[in-house]
C-alpha cells in the first residue's frame, strides 16, 4: 500500500528515472545512507535498490567522519487518487424463467502527502571531503556485496520528505449478486411467481497514517571502487559505478546483461532484431497446452490490477532463472494476492511435469514467463489499466499485428472482423497504451499506421508484453 503510493508519486512527478520510490516504512533513507543497486536479469529492466543499515561514514577508514552540508528547499504539494473498476453482468431470458448475474470489484488508493520538501547534499563540499577518504575493504557489507554479481554501491544524495502528518487510504469493494425469476402461466390457472436473490459483499478500508519527516523518494550517486579502497563519486549522468577487477573477480561496471537482448533502441531495425532474438521465448509459450495457456492468460490478466504482486512474482521468477531451480515465496500480500501469485507458479510447475523435458528446456519455460512478467513490471499503473481492457484473444491478435507494423513503421489493413472488434473505446485504450511507449497510431478508415517516435522511451517492453500475451491467447 505504501509502496504503491510512493511508486505512483514518482511516476507522476518525473520520468527520467533518477528518483527512486521508498518501498517500506522500515527502510532507513537518510542522506549518505549506503544503498545497494542490483542490476537486473534483462538489460532493459530498471535496477532494484536495497537500502542498508549503514551510511558512508560507517564503511570508511579513519576517525574523521564526513559532515555534509544539507540544502533544504520546498518541493511540491501532492495529493493523488487512483482507482480501478471492474464490472460484469450476465442476463439470460427464456420463455419461462430468467437469470441475472452481476459482479463488481473496485479499488481506490488515495495518497495525501501534503507539502513536501527536498533535502539535498552540497555536492561540491562532498567531493572535497571525499578526496582523501578510503573505504574499509574488510567491512562485512563490502565483502558480501563484492561476492554477488551485478551489485553497485550508491549513497543517498537527496531525498523527498513529508513536512506534516499525512495519510494513505485504500478502499476495496468486492460484490456479487444473483437473481432468479421463475413464472408459470396456463389456461384457467392462477399465475404464480417465485423469486430468489442473493448477494455477497466484501469491503475493506485501510488508512495508514504517515508521520512528519518520512522519506517517500530519494536519488543516488554511485561509487567507483578500486581494489585498495579508493573511490570516485559518479557525478556525470550515465556514469556507472562498480568494483574494479581484482584477483579474477568480475568487474561490475559495464557488465553485460545475462539476457540475449541488447539495450533498447527506438530504431526500427534494432527493435525487430531484439524481438527476433526473443522469438524462442514466445514460441515456448505458444507451444503450451491450450488449457494451460488459457489459465495463464486468465491469471496474468488478474495481476494487471496489482503492480506490487507483479513485482513480487518477478523477483521469484528471476531467482528461479538465476538459481536454475525453485525459489522461496516469502512476501507480504493479501490472501487474494497470494492466491493469484501461487496459481501462476502452480501452472508453471504443472506444465513442466505434464511434458517432461530436459532441464535446460524446462528452465527456458521459466525464463519465457519471467520475460513477460519482467516487462509488465516495467509498465506504469496507467499502462497496465489500459492493457487490461485489451486482453481478449481477439484484441491481442490485432495488437500483435500492430507490433509487427511498429517494428517496420508500416500500415495494417483492418478486416471487417477486426474493425468490429476495435470499438471506439477499445481503440482509444490501444492508442493510449502504444503512445505511453512512444509508438503513435493513426487510424484512417480501415487502415492503421504505427510509427515509433524519436523520443526517450522503450517500445521494446510493450512489444514483449503483447507478443507474450498473444502467444498465450493463440487458439484460446
Amino acid at each position: 500500500m505504501f509502496a504503491l503510493a510512493t511508486r505512483n508519486f514518482v511516476e507522476e512527478v518525473e520520468d527520467n528515472g533518477s528518483l527512486i520510490p521508498v518501498t517500506s516504512l522500515n527502510d532507513t533513507i537518510a542522506l549518505l545512507t549506503v544503498v545497494v543497486k542490483r542490476r537486473r536479469f534483462w538489460c532493459w529492466q530498471k535496477s532494484k535498490y536495497l537500502p542498508t543499515d549503514f551510511n558512508l561514514n560507517d564503511i570508511l577508514t579513519g576517525d574523521t567522519p564526513i559532515k555534509p552540508v544539507v540544502v533544504e528547499t520546498d518541493f511540491i504539494k501532492y495529493s493523488g487518487r487512483f482507482s480501478d473498476n471492474i464490472q460484469g453482468t450476465v442476463d439470460a431470458n427464456f420463455s419461462k424463467y430468467s437469470i441475472k448475474l452481476q459482479g463488481e470489484d473496485s479499488s481506490k488508493l488515495q495518497s495525501s502527502f501534503g507539502s513536501l520538501k527536498k533535502e539535498e547534499i552540497d555536492m561540491q563540499k562532498l567531493l572535497q571531503d571525499s578526496k582523501d577518504k578510503v573505504l574499509d575493504m574488510s567491512h562485512c557489507l563490502i565483502q558480501q556485496t563484492k561476492e554477488k554479481q551485478r551489485r553497485v554501491f550508491g549513497i543517498v544524495k537527496d531525498r523527498i520528505v513529508t513536512t506534516q502528518p499525512c495519510s494513505v487510504i485504500e478502499e476495496v469493494q468486492q460484490g456479487g449478486q444473483c437473481g432468479g425469476n421463475l413464472s408459470t402461466c396456463g389456461p384457467k390457472m392462477t399465475k404464480f411467481l417465485l423469486k430468489e436473490n442473493a448477494s455477497l459483499g466484501n469491503d475493506s478500508d485501510i488508512t495508514m497514517e504517515i508521520p512528519t519527516n518520512t522519506p517517500i523518494a530519494y536519488s543516488l550517486i554511485e561509487l567507483k571502487i578500486k581494489h585498495d579502497g579508493q573511490y570516485e563519486l559518479c557525478v556525470l549522468s550515465g556514469t556507472n559505478g562498480g568494483f574494479d577487477k581484482v584477483d579474477g573477480t568480475a568487474r561490475m561496471k559495464d557488465q553485460p546483461s545475462t539476457s540475449g537482448a541488447p539495450a533498447h533502441s527506438s530504431d526500427n531495425s534494432c527493435l525487430q532484431q531484439e524481438l527476433d532474438q526473443l522469438s524462442d521465448h514466445f514460441q515456448l509459450l505458444s507451444a503450451l497446452p491450450a488449457s494451460t495457456r488459457s489459465a495463464l492468460l486468465q491469471q496474468i490478466t488478474k495481476l494487471l490490477q496489482d503492480q506490487i504482486t507483479i513485482s513480487a512474482l518477478q523477483d521469484v521468477l528471476e531467482q528461479m532463472c538465476v538459481d536454475k531451480g525453485s525459489a522461496s515465496v516469502d512476501f507480504k500480500t493479501t490472501a487474494s494476492q497470494k492466491q493469484n501469485f501461487q496459481a501462476i507458479l502452480d501452472l508453471l510447475e504443472q506444465s513442466s511435469q505434464e511434458e517432461p523435458t530436459e532441464k535446460s528446456q524446462s528452465t527456458s519455460l521459466h525464463t519465457a514467463l519471467h520475460l513477460l512478467i519482467s516487462a509488465l513490471d516495467e509498465m506504469t499503473n496507467d499502462c497496465l489499466a489500459a492493457l487490461e481492457m485489451c486482453c481478449s484473444p481477439a484484441v491481442l491478435g490485432i495488437l500483435e499485428l500492430l507490433v509487427q507494423c511498429a517494428s517496420k513503421n508500416g500500415e495494417l489493413p483492418l478486416s471487417a472482423e477486426a474493425s468490429s472488434v476495435l470499438t471506439e473505446a477499445i481503440y482509444g485504450k490501444i492508442e493510449h497504451l502504444f503512445a505511453s511507449c512512444n509508438v503513435s497510431l493513426r487510424r484512417n478508415g480501415d487502415m492503421v499506421k504505427a510509427e515509433i517516435n524519436k523520443q526517450p522511451g522503450n517500445p521494446l517492453v510493450l512489444c514483449i508484453v503483447i507478443r507474450s500475451l498473444a502467444s498465450l491467447a493463440q487458439g484460446v
